[in-house]
């Protein structure tokens, strides 16, 4: 499955079942086959958190530098530089706050001291070898300055920090830090005496986002350039060139943006036909109407330099178009995702077509969701190189301009594949300069491939927030990874496959609590060298591995049927698959992985030979009249549960239904007034793919009533008055008797009814909301579901007819 250029999306989304008709906002979520908890992370080994106690938040990974082994991160106060192998070691950190003068000045202009009046680290570029380009908020007053870095070949000196692993600590005072270990010239340090404006190049309010891209020397910025946060524009400062800016003011050109995402893509071999693309959202209103939301791609030529005359030292190749998410419905209409969240550039071997991926959301309130759409340059391309959009006066609709378009064509870009003879925007005619500043917008907008998202997610209480993509190589083709971050603070491993029936399959692989607390990721970047991945958010980093085989399980059938390129069976373990292992590896010969079909049977034959080995046997006791719950969860949520009965001297197994007194749950089997006929052998078994997973045996013994209320009545010393269990009235067992009672029954809910009964004698009635909040919250806890590892498997269906041959 070739995965070079846009071919693999184009077939996904070609098979997709977005068809007209298709209710896909109905459909159910599609589940993950592992959630792994923020507890069960850390017990893997795959994750290093943040663990240094800075008194900061809103972290955000600005730049990594993978030639450095280096990451650069921004947050309230604090520059940090980290390992890439290990972000715990040794990092870099420097303490950059305003000045008490600034912070009070901020106060009094009726700003927040904690989420306002502070330098939060927005802009980190590289500058040269040695040298980092660094801007903040100043407090609502942008700075920028200069880091120095280093050079990769020196052994540079670190900024030890206080960690925090486990223990209470105050926060750490890098300079009091520094100074006590005479560290005077650190590697990683400010430049003394070149601090600078940042007016242009970062936003004065931290919650407005900017995006920057330093090229040649020049510092390309979408920012906010006022107090107020009303002036936005897309700046050119620093280097050679004349310092330029969008229209101020000027709504066809920009309206309220909210900046996403900053990329230079070439368009030809000719470098005078770079340009750079800006991704953003912003208002659009029209007379008479609300304004509403509209996410859009603009541009600009690297070498523009304004005009002559008409637009002095302001863009004069601004062009932008409308990017369009939605999914068509049964009538026609298109349910839009409008809100631009996140982009992802996912370079190809053409360096002048990459694939773009966007995350949108819904800025209505009618429903809640979020989508992920691909979209290809040569479509972006076209929409530019197509009908500009006009619009004769406020109270007229917009339509295509179907007059003369002057030469040269209105964004093309000067010295370029088709204007070799003008070497500047200055030599363009007055009216091609007149009508950019006129036609910004072009008429049509951008589709996504196929005209339909890959991924959607409505009906759910969380929307996705950031997208990265990791390009794997496995046994059976070449797949693309998604890796979706949402407002919960968790991370989707995602894969879309194409299946026989021309259609797609979405898998949910796993999904991540990278944090203690549910908060937005804000940002996450991929080292497929490392296999590792970068997650930041207001309250911490994390550094997480790609890939978590072994949580898919002990046995082969597990480990192809968790259909993660990443991982194949080795003959032993679920590992991680390379696909440059030598041919001297042992393991090489046993590999097994099937991305595509996951299909156990064929590919795990020959080991399955001591299938069931790891089923799970046990006796449980129930009381004749009360009821039982057997408990078998399957590991994957897309495995059909079955619940066999074998009585005791009979050779006959019974399938067990949802009946009157049969309740068949996610968790196990709920079995009500219990008769001696239930007793006997019960096997849970899951099936998926064809394959059968024996999961627990079961015997269950059915004690009389008669017989454990005799057992209570002589362990209680005769407290229980006989005359009591011989008439008709209904015997409640006292907290001591309870405890006995306890010794004789052992179920696995029993300590769910522990807890009720204890709060029952001590509280009332829970049911009745006596029970303390606290006490609440501790039963739900439990019982919530836990992944449960059944490592047991069968090579076999019962049933003839399920068997693949």
């Amino acid at each position: 499955m070739q995965l070079d250029g846009l071919w693999t999306v184009h077939t996904l989304l070609a098979l997709s079942g977005f068809a007209l008709g298709n209710p896909i906002l109905n459909e159910p979520l599609a589940a993950p086959r592992v959630f792994i908890s923020f507890k069960e992370l850390r017990s893997t080994g795959t994750a290093h958190h943040f663990a240094y106690l800075l008194n900061t938040t809103d972290y955000r990974i600005l730049r990594m530098d993978e030639d450095y082994d280096r990451m650069y991160i921004g947050s309230k106060d604090h520059i940090l530089s980290l390992d890439l192998h290990d972000i715990n070691k040794d990092p870099h950190i420097i303490h950059w706050p305003v000045s008490e003068r600034r912070k009070m000045e901020c106060l009094v202009s009726g700003k927040d001291a904690n989420e306002e009046c502070a330098n939060f680290i927005r802009l980190i570029e590289p500058w040269n070898r040695t040298q980092l380009y660094v801007c903040g908020t100043g407090a609502y007053n942008p700075v920028c300055t200069f880091v120095n870095r280093g050079r990769r070949p020196q052994t540079s000196m670190y900024l030890q920090m206080a960690q925090a692993r486990g223990r209470a600590s105050r926060a750490a005072d890098p300079s009091a830090v520094h100074e006590t270990l005479g560290l005077k010239e650190d590697i990683f340090h400010l430049e003394p005496g070149r601090v600078e404006s940042g007016k242009g190049k970062c936003s004065y309010d931290p919650k407005l986002n900017s995006v920057s891209a330093l090229i040649n020397g020049e510092l390309y910025a979408g920012v906010y350039v006022d107090f107020m946060g009303t002036d936005s524009a897309i700046f050119r400062t620093l280097g050679t060139k004349t310092a330029m800016r969008t229209d101020q003011y000027n709504s066809r050109w920009l309206n309220d943006p909210t900046f996403i995402h900053v990329h230079l893509i070439p368009d030809s071999a000719e470098r005078n036909d770079d340009k750079l693309y800006f991704f953003f959202r912003e208002k659009s209103s029209e007379m008479g109407q609300s304004p509403v939301t509209q996410s859009r791609i603009g541009r600009i030529c690297l070498n523009d330099d304004g005009g002559h005359c008409c637009l002095v030292n302001k863009w004069s190749t601004f062009l932008k178009a409308r990017l369009i998410c939605s999914v068509p419905g049964t009538d026609g209409m298109e349910t839009h995702f409008d809100e631009l969240r996140d982009v992802y550039i996912q370079p190809t071997q053409d360096t002048k077509n990459p694939v773009i991926y966007g995350v949108f959301s819904v800025s209505g309130s009618v429903f809640k969701g979020s989508a992920v759409c691909v979209y290809s340059m040569a479509d972006i391309r076209m929409v530019f190189n197509g009908p500009f959009a006009h619009k004769e006066g406020p109270n007229y609709q917009w339509v295509a301009y179907t007059g003369k378009i002057p030469y040269p064509r209105p964004g093309t870009c000067p010295g370029g594949t088709f204007t070799p003879n003008m070497k500047s925007t200055k030599d363009y005619p007055d009216e091609v300069i007149n009508f950019m500043r006129n036609h910004p917008a072009m008429y049509n907008p951008v589709y996504p491939v196929h005209k339909r998202p890959l991924v959607v997610r409505t009906n759910v209480d969380y929307e996705f927030t950031t997208v990265a993509v990791d390009q794997v190589a496995a046994a059976d083709g070449n797949y693309e990874v998604l890796f979706l971050g949402t407002d919960k603070g968790t991370v989707q491993k995602v894969i879309v496959l194409p299946r026989d029936d021309l259609q797609t399959e979405e898998l949910v692989l796993e999904e991540v609590e990278v944090f203690k607390v549910p908060t937005p990721i804000t940002t996450m970047k991929i080292s497929s060298k490392r296999q590792q991945m970068y997650v930041s958010s207001m309250v911490g980093l994390t550094q997480l591995a790609l890939h978590r085989c072994d949580m898919y399980g002990e046995a082969c059938a597990d480990c192809c049927l968790a259909r993660d390129p990443y991982c194949a069976w080795d003959g032993k373990s679920c590992s991680r698959y390379s696909a440059s292992q030598k041919r001297s590896d042992p393991f090489r010969r046993s590999r097994r992985q099937d991305v595509k079909y996951g299909n156990p049977i064929r590919q795990c034959r020959g080991f399955n030979s001591n299938a069931n080995k790891n089923t799970l046997e046990m006796v449980q006791y129930g009381v004749e009249g009360s009821s039982t719950f057997l408990e078998c969860q399957a590991r994957s949520p897309h495995a059909v549960i079955k619940w066999h009965l074998q009585r005791d001297n009979s050779d006959r197994r019974k399938e067990m239904r949802s009946d009157g007194r049969v309740l068949k749950t996610e968790q196990g089997l709920l079995l009500r007034s219990l008769q001696p006929s239930d007793s006997g052998m019960y096997q849970c078994t899951a099936t998926e793919k064809n394959f059968k997973h024996l999961l627990v045996k079961l015997q269950l013994v059915v004690l009389s009533s008669r017989a454990v209320n005799n057992a209570l009545v002589e362990g209680a010393g005769g407290i229980v008055s006989s005359s009591l269990h011989s008439s008709s009235t209904q015997w409640t067992p006292s907290a001591g008797q309870y405890k006995d009672l306890l010794t004789i029954l052992s179920q696995p809910e029993m300590t769910l009814i522990n807890q009720y009964c204890q709060d029952y004698w001590q509280f009332g009635d829970p049911l009745l909301g006596a029970l303390k909040a606290k006490d609440l919250k501790e039963l739900k806890e439990q019982k919530k579901p836990r992944n449960r590892r059944h490592h047991g498997e069968g090579e076999e269906e019962e049933e003839q007819e399920e068997v693949e041959t």
